[in-house]
C-alpha cells in the first residue's frame, strides 16, 4: 500500500469516529430530554391543589423568617380571610386583627382549622384494658 492510501484509510476512519460521537451525543441529549420530561410529569402530578374560596381562613408563610433562622418559631403568620381568588394564583386577603386588605400568591397559604383543640385530652385507663 502506498502512503497516499494509508491517509485515505485513517482519513475515514477518523470520520467514521467522528460520525459515531455525535451519534452518542445525540443519543444522550435524546435520553436528557426524555428524562426531564418525566421528571416534570411526576413533580406536576405530586403537586397539590389548594383551593381557596371567599371566607376561607387561612395562615400566611412568612418567608422572611429565612434570613434571622430559628428553630422553634413557626414561619405561619396571623389568621386570614379569603376575600377573592383571582387567575393564576393570587389570593386577596385580610388580616382579622388590622383589618389590612393585601394581595398574595396562593402558594403562600395553607388553610387554617379552627375548630381543632389541644386542650382536649382522651383519658384511657389501662388497667381497665387488661382485665
Amino acid at each position: 500500500m502506498s502512503s497516499s492510501c494509508k491517509i485515505d484509510e485513517a482519513g475515514r476512519h477518523s470520520k467514521l469516529q467522528l460520525q459515531e460521537l455525535e451519534e452518542l451525543v445525540n443519543d444522550s441529549y435524546e435520553n436528557t430530554t426524555i428524562y426531564k420530561e418525566k421528571t416534570k410529569v411526576f413533580h406536576d402530578n405530586s403537586i397539590t391543589q389548594k383551593h381557596f374560596k371567599p371566607g376561607h381562613k387561612v395562615l400566611l408563610y412568612h418567608s422572611h423568617l429565612k434570613l434571622f433562622p430559628k428553630k422553634l418559631t413557626s414561619r405561619w403568620i396571623g389568621l386570614f380571610v379569603v376575600l377573592k381568588v383571582f387567575e393564576h394564583g393570587a389570593v386577596e386577603i385580610q388580616n382579622e386583627e388590622t383589618g389590612k386588605i393585601f394581595k398574595v400568591n396562593g402558594y403562600r397559604l395553607k388553610p387554617c382549622y379552627e375548630s381543632f383543640n389541644a386542650n382536649v385530652l382522651d383519658v384511657i385507663q389501662l388497667d381497665a384494658l387488661v382485665n
